[in-house]
């Protein structure tokens, strides 16, 4: 049986999203504890042969007492592998496995790439320091980039056998069949530092000001009229409020990639960027920052613009914009090709299972 540990499965995120495929794709019976909580959403995404455990850590002074009873966990389940997920579920695992004695392999997951250390929580650069001390410990480490392996042997990650498995995406059954310019811009994620939304506003408002058939859509946690910072990010940038549309959280992005037709990321720092291949596996072409595997993910199908400059966003946007139909059309298929060809669901989970010696 495999234990995965994971920071909190109550969000929806790369690292859960990506959990979930994986578990849902192995027909083994799992048992997943998060250290903060556990969603119904992922629950149900995981299948009924999972089972989850919250352990309510939503403070680091409950973080001993998580501890504890993350050994008692291990010692009780006796798992013959434990996967750790992201930085926190590292630390506790690790810790977790010596207090537990178990003889079960444990490998760490890193899901971040560190392009950026400063857009990370207080909290999770504590943890991050606290890893690369630790990193020789644990019998494996995979990497979701290969840019997320070396940052973090900068870092002070060090350990003798590591993997880079990107993420996996099932296939997609609707096809797009553009006919005319592609004009509404996509943007998904959290509102949070890393993400750069003020960015991707400021790009937006210059793009508008030169194409008045233009609109944007946002969607992610905290991305509504109601947040106050994200009201004013999008006055300061100068971005009219009825060329854009603030979707907030959702769980329907099959409903956004249809409504769109570029994905744009803006982020100062990613490791495997979930919602680029989405987008790529609906068809849709991306313009992205250079941060994480945005670049290897894209390649000749989009457009790569240098973090933090609005001018060079702005105009990888134009640039999409005045594609002719027939061209972008051509960008779509080879989007979604280059996804089947290199990030198979199927594919990732067999080396999943060969890493972790599950074969």
């Amino acid at each position: 049986m495999i234990m995965h540990i994971i920071t909190n499965f109550g969000d929806i995120g790369g690292a859960e999203t990506m959990l979930t495929r994986l578990l849902r794709a192995s027909p083994e019976k799992a048992f997943v504890v998060s250290l903060k909580d556990v969603s119904e959403r992922n629950q149900k995404l995981a299948g009924d042969h999972v089972k989850c455990v919250a352990l309510g850590m939503n403070s680091w002074t409950r973080y001993a007492g998580a501890g504890v009873r993350l050994a008692r966990l291990i010692g009780r389940e006796k798992p013959e592998v434990i996967v750790c997920w992201m930085y926190h579920a590292m630390v506790a695992g690790i810790i977790a496995g010596r207090l537990a004695r178990t003889e079960a392999l444990i490998y760490w997951n890193v899901r971040q790439s560190l392009d950026d250390v400063n857009v990370l929580s207080r909290s999770s650069r504590i943890a991050a320091k606290i890893s690369s001390v630790l990193s020789r410990l644990p019998d494996g480490i995979i990497y979701n980039s290969q840019r997320a392996m070396e940052l973090h042997r900068r870092f002070g990650f060090e350990n003798n056998n590591i993997e880079v498995i990107p993420n996996g995406f099932p296939p997609v059954d609707s096809v797009r069949d553009y006919t005319r310019r592609p004009r509404i811009y996509g943007i998904a994620g959290r509102f949070h530092p890393q993400k750069d939304h003020a960015l991707f506003f400021k790009a937006a408002a210059q793009l508008a000001a030169q194409e008045d058939d233009v609109r944007f859509i946002a969607v992610g946690r905290g991305l509504n009229w109601e947040n106050e910072t994200v009201r004013t990010m999008i006055s300061d940038a100068g971005l009219e409020e009825n060329a854009i549309e603030l979707r907030g959280e959702t769980e329907d992005m099959e409903s956004f990639y249809r409504s769109i037709d570029v994905l744009v990321l803006s982020s100062r720092t990613e490791g495997f960027p979930n919602v680029i291949a989405e987008a790529m596996g609906h068809g849709i072409p991306v313009v992205a920052t250079d941060v994480g595997e945005a670049a290897v993910i894209v390649g000749d199908t989009g457009r790569i613009v240098p973090a933090g400059d609005a001018f060079a966003l702005c105009n990888a946007m134009k640039m999409m914009y005045h594609v002719p139909a027939r061209e972008f059309s051509e960008l779509s298929k080879a989007a979604r090709q280059r996804i089947d060809d290199n990030y198979s669901l199927v594919k990732i989970c067999k080396r999943y299972r060969r890493f972790l010696k599950c074969t």
